[in-house]
């Protein structure tokens, strides 16, 4: 299949497509084919270059987005203008502006690909339908939020309790590829520290 900007995935029998997804749901809430059909007739594929940005703070999320292949980050701006990356996604995360995309308001996040990345995106009126049409998918998307909540105390508890060396050690448990993937610079802006307190704190654990 060529990728283009924007794809329709027609039905579930697209499966080079939507395969991951199915797992993903499937892993996640028993479900009947046919109901995982409503779901994957709802996405678009879509692909973002390396550095693209999907989302700009101010900008209304009208997507949210299954990673098939690649990597993002969301991040800020704080009032000096540093940037500071609150999370990355890669193969098998959802991941969007969640109070924009559910409240309509305008993004509080930018979104950028760190890698080429390939998506299934689902629309703001699509994600609305199959909460109406499909009982399953409630189930599935309770359990989603409920993840990022944990993931978001998990990562306010690190930031005010852990030492930069417990952040990185934990960072390398929960994302051990990632490091080979992304620059150090980013990573050492997800830690809060300078790149070059990371690059000593590497060197450290390497022994």
């Amino acid at each position: 299949m060529i990728w283009r900007r924007t794809d329709p995935v027609r039905s579930i029998s697209d499966i080079s497509n939507v395969e991951a997804l199915i797992r993903h749901i499937k892993n996640l809430v028993p479900i009947p084919d046919g109901h995982l059909s409503l779901i994957t007739g709802r996405c678009r594929a879509q692909y973002f270059p390396k550095k693209a940005h999907l989302l700009h703070q101010e900008e209304f999320a009208k997507q949210v987005h299954f990673i098939l292949q690649g990597c993002v980050r969301t991040y800020v701006f704080d009032y000096n203008g540093v940037e500071h990356t609150l999370s990355f996604s890669m193969e098998d995360y959802w991941f969007g502006d969640l109070q924009s995309f559910i409240r309509n308001t305008p993004a509080s996040f930018n979104i950028q690909a760190l890698e080429d990345t390939h998506v299934l995106s689902i629309s703001q009126r699509d994600w609305e339908e199959l909460l109406a049409e499909v009982p399953e998918f409630v189930s599935y998307t309770r359990i989603l939020f409920r993840n990022t909540m944990f993931s978001h105390e998990n990562r306010i508890l690190q930031g005010l309790s852990y030492t930069a060396e417990e952040r990185y050690r934990r960072f390398l448990a929960a994302y051990p590829t990632l490091p080979q993937r992304i620059s150090q610079k980013h990573i050492a802006s997800y830690l809060g520290i300078t790149p070059e307190f990371l690059s000593m704190l590497r060197k450290k654990i390497k022994g």
